[in-house]
Order: structure tokens, then sequence, then C-alpha cells
């Protein structure tokens, strides 16, 4: 009699436990699901909460968990091997709000709200002491005589504006005054005409004199750039054509290559960076395939601040005369059916028999600070896209594809904020022919160097 009992007391164990582990397993699995969804979403309090349940359903049933731990130490700043990762955490959250005391912030407070004016590095920089946007700067030219003026109206009060003096090469005048109260007023006087840019950052204004851009041989070595000694801090980007070789990329209208067009463009950009100061390399300076992998091997030897993959997008020939726009992307895994077309184009090359599935779970495991700068990169650069190619071409013709995001091969192995921009629609009948031509592709290029000059600034 008491052997069956025994025996009914182990069954009733085993029966216990089971569904204590099923119980487990699958709120193990609805932890893995929620933190995949709010990885992307930057919200830490989700993020760590997530985070939490996958350790603790982890550990009851004996999963090892050591990257999530890691992570969670990162985004709580705990040292690691004083943290207790429980279903109980009021002692966490306790350290962590004793640690995180902060003085509080002192506002500054000043009827000067210009802290500096300077010209250094053949620029003008209008530094603030608070954030600023585009509507503090109002830029007009008159003509006195036959001189040519160029006229910066800058919202703000400046202390020095009388005694400062500022110099630039190739401009005859500099004059600033404090024009009235809570204007200050920087005006260029010159024999022949300027070309004048501004760059608004979040407390800087910079003027600088937009210089012609001379042609380069396209015989130049792949992947080298002199280095300008003059600049003390110089930023390094690679830049890459898309395609190449055996992989012509998209073809358009009149048997137009994407090869040639992405050529070309980085060509150019390649020499407009390296006449503002940067330190450039290009992945393929002729018609020449490399594979997705090998693209992002150059920046990462290199060190490289910025990785740049130019491409142009394409569609099927029933959607050749509706579908066309300027879009940039950051890598992350594709929300939208058109990203996800798009990434599958590009992505034929060499990755092509990996499931959506996969690269959503491998995108997830990616470090998410170089995500988001590279969202801030790809937002800088579309901006500057569509305002100089509305100017010359008008705001009808240059549709806005906007910023997405895509998981584009060619960027993953970057370890570098990296974007990949699509030009323009090689299979359109109007952007098509556009795209292929020389001055499109110099206009762009420059707005892809107008774009990344904002980002440092900001940055």
């Amino acid at each position: 009699m008491l052997h069956k009992i025994f025996k009914l007391l182990i069954l009733c164990s085993l029966v216990v436990t089971f569904s204590f582990a099923t119980s487990y397993t699958t709120k193990y699995q609805q932890a893995k699901k929620e933190y995949a969804k709010v990885i992307f979403s930057n919200n830490k309090a989700q993020e760590i909460r997530a985070l939490k349940a996958l350790i603790f359903y982890g550990n009851k049933l004996h999963i090892n968990t050591i990257r999530y731990k890691k992570e969670l130490r990162r985004l709580k700043k705990l040292p690691y091997k004083h943290t207790k990762y429980t279903k109980h955490t009021k002692k966490i959250d306790r350290i962590k709000k004793t640690k995180s005391k902060k003085p509080p912030i002192k506002i500054y407070k000043s009827k000067y709200s210009i802290k500096n004016v300077n010209d250094i590095d053949q620029q003008i920089t209008i530094t603030f002491n608070k954030k600023i946007n585009k509507s503090y700067i109002h830029y007009f030219t008159k003509r006195i005589g036959k001189k040519h003026q160029y006229i910066f109206d800058i919202k703000g009060r400046f202390k020095d504006a009388s005694p400062t003096k500022l110099s630039l090469n190739g401009v005859d005048k500099i004059r600033i005054t404090q024009y009235r109260y809570n204007t200050l007023r920087i005006s260029f006087t010159n024999r022949k005409r300027l070309k004048l840019i501004y760059i608004i950052g979040s407390n800087k204004i910079i003027i600088k004199l937009k210089h012609k851009i001379m042609h380069i041989k396209k015989t130049y070595p792949i992947a080298k750039a002199q280095q300008n000694t003059k600049t003390i801090k110089q930023k390094t980007i690679v830049i890459d054509a898309g395609h190449g070789g055996k992989d012509s990329g998209a073809v358009g209208i009149h048997r137009y290559y994407e090869k040639r067009v992405t050529l070309n463009t980085a060509i150019h950009l390649y020499k407009i960076l390296r006449q503002r100061g940067y330190k450039v390399y290009l992945t393929r300076a002729r018609d020449k395939f490399i594979s997705l992998r090998g693209r992002t091997k150059l920046a990462n030897r290199k060190n490289a601040d910025l990785f740049i993959s130019i491409h142009a997008n394409a569609v099927p020939r029933s959607k050749r005369s509706k579908v066309h726009g300027i879009e940039t992307y950051f890598l992350s895994p594709a929300r939208s059916k058109r990203a996800k077309r798009v990434a599958a184009l590009e992505n034929r090359s060499d990755m092509g028999n990996m499931g959506w599935s996969m690269q959503n779970s491998f995108l997830t495991l990616l470090n998410r600070t170089k995500i988001v700068a590279s969202q801030k990169l790809a937002i800088d650069v579309q901006k500057n896209i569509l305002y100089k190619l509305r100017k010359i071409y008008g705001t009808r013709a240059i549709y806005d594809g906007g910023v997405k995001e895509a998981p584009f091969w060619v960027l993953v192995g970057a370890q570098m904020p990296s974007i990949l921009i699509e030009v323009g629609y090689i299979t359109h009948p109007i952007e098509g022919r556009r795209i292929y031509s020389n001055k499109y592709q110099l206009n762009m290029a420059t707005a892809i160097a107008n774009g990344i000059d904002a980002y440092f600034l900001k940055n």
C-alpha cells in the first residue's frame, strides 16, 4: 500500500514540474517577442522590463541569458558582479536611483544670446548659448554700384559686435554690426559674385564660401586619399558605389545601367568631400564587382566615421510611369512592403538565400547606438538632397520618398553609422533620364556632402 502511495506522489510531482516548465517556456517566448518589438522603439523602460522577464524565465528554464544580462547592465549602468536578476528587482532600482542623482542644471540667463563670432578655418561661426532653428537667420543680396553685397540677419544679441573683425580669403570686406536690438547683421561686400552657403546646427550657424568644383580623373587609385595636413581633426568617410562588374544593378529606359549612375555620383561625392577637408575612400573606382560583405571591410579597416552606399531604385514595367522619388535608408528590420521590396532588390547579389524571419532575428542583435546615429545621418542627408534639388528642378519634380528602415546587407558589416541612398528611379521615363545626366549626379553629390556637414555639426 505504501509503495503505491509513494509512486502516486512521484507521478504528481512530475506532472506539476512539467506544467510549470510548460508555463515558463510560454512566458519566455512571449518575453522574447516583446523584446524584439521594443528594441527599435527607443523606449528604455519597456526594453528594461522585457530584459528582466527574459532573464527571469530563462534562469527558470536553465537557458544561457548572459547576453541579456550584459544588455541590461548596459542600460541600467550597474556593475555586473553586484547585479542579481530575479523577479523582484526593487533593490536594483533603488541602487540605480541613489547612483543616478545629478546636480540641477543651471539655466544661463543673459540678454546676450550670442556667445561669440569667429572666422577660424576659412568659415565664420556664430555660437549661441541656446538651441536654434532656421528661423534665426535671414539671407538676402543687393547691388551697391558695381559691388555685390550679401547680408545675413541673425536673430540674437552679441556683446562684442562692434570690436569684432572678420575676414575670409576671396572676400573684399566683411562687416558685423548689431543692426537692431535683437538682430545681428553680417554683410559681405565684393567686386565679383560670391557663392555663400550656411549650415544651421543645434546651437551654431556656419557661413562659408562655396568653391568651384574641379574635375578629377577616373584613374586615381582605389581607396586612397591624400590627407589634408592643415586639417587638425579629420573625419574619415567611405563611399560605396553600388553594384559593378557582372552585377549591373537595375536597368532603366534606353538601357541605362544602375552601376554607372552610382559610380559617377560616388566619384563626384569623393571629390567634393576631399575639397572640404575629409579623408575619403572609395570601395570601387571602376566597373568592378565587389561582394556585399567585402564592401564594409574597407570601412572597418580604415576606422571610418561614416559609410555611404549609393544606389538607384527600380520597379516592374507595369509601374514605371507611376513610381519615382528619392529615398534614404538606414539599417533595421523593414516595416513596410516598399522597404522590403527595395531591400530584396539590393540584397539579391549574394544574400538571397536568407529568409525574412532569419534576417530580422539577426538584426535584433545589432548595436542600437549605431542604428540611432544612422537614422540621424539619413534624416540630415535626405533633407539636404530635397532642398538642393528642388531649388534646381522644382518641388513637383523631386518627390520625397522619405527616410526608411530596411535590412540592406551591404550595411550590416559596417561598424560605424551607415546609410544607403536611392538617388531616384532609373525606370521612370523622366527621372531615369535625369539621374543619368552629369548635372543631376553632381548636384546630388553636393547635396549629400551638405548633409554630411550638417550631421557632423549637430553630432
